[in-house]
């Protein structure tokens, strides 16, 4: 089962804790030790945007924000790689070729950003086309795909189902609205849905509920399922 895991940066280093992120470490080995093939994107959380609004304030263009956003994910997929010791890459790949082979060499591949443009949720669904995967998990701060942003409207309510085009229906008009409402971003479902990628969105900051996703198909977030989808082996007991 090949199988590509996002993790927001607010996610894994929202305070720079060790122990969370050696947590999360412990995760991607279990799914790792259970035969998996596993990817692993690492976004920017909280610092990024720290980083881009002072930037931002002194003067930059998008294009250098953009590189200090992905300086910082490759920072933080560096914390991951160093709580996974051998079992990983020795540097964040920088372009999808380098996480394939990593792959290949039955490395557990981590990834941050890769190109100004592109959000660590575009390349988590790249990386996931490029290597075929089975499934694809955005380990997020929200447990879901919502119709509203939860954090704001209290009356928001989840999805449990969604297919990609629904996905991207979705994410359409959350896009043009200086954003953050948006579970994953415009160009992430539309790598979805143009891939048939099977996907779950849910709330990673219990690592523990990556690893039953990824084994069990058991989560409460929000399944992301193609119409001609055929659910990973690992869910009725294969690899």
């Amino acid at each position: 089962m090949k199988v590509v895991v996002s993790i927001g940066g607010s996610v894994l280093a929202p305070d720079l804790d060790p122990d969370r992120v050696a947590a999360h470490a412990e995760a991607i080995e279990a799914i790792a030790e259970a035969g998996c093939e596993v990817g692993v994107v690492v976004g920017g959380g909280s610092v990024a945007r720290e980083y881009i609004g002072a930037a931002r304030a002194l003067g930059a263009n998008e294009v250098q924000l953009d590189q200090l956003g992905i300086g910082v994910t490759r920072l933080n997929a560096r914390l991951l790689i160093a709580a996974l010791d051998e079992r990983a890459t020795l540097s964040p790949a920088e372009d999808y070729d380098e996480a394939v082979r990593a792959l290949r060499r039955d490395e557990v591949s981590v990834m941050g950003g890769v190109m100004p443009g592109q959000t660590t949720d575009a390349v988590a669904a790249e990386f996931a086309e490029a290597i075929d995967a089975d499934l694809l998990v955005y380990a997020t701060s929200t447990n879901g795909v919502y119709d509203a942003d939860p954090n704001v409207d209290p009356e928001a309510e989840q999805y449990e189902r969604l297919s990609p085009r629904e996905l991207v229906d979705l994410v359409l008009p959350m896009s043009r609205d200086a954003g953050a409402s948006a579970p994953v971003d415009l160009l992430a479902a539309k790598l979805i849905d143009r891939a048939d990628l099977r996907s779950i969105v849910l709330d990673g900051t219990d690592p523990s509920a990556i690893v039953e996703a990824v084994l069990e198909g058991s989560h409460d977030g929000t399944d992301v399922v193609p119409a001609a989808c055929v659910e990973p082996d690992a869910w009725s007991g294969g690899t």
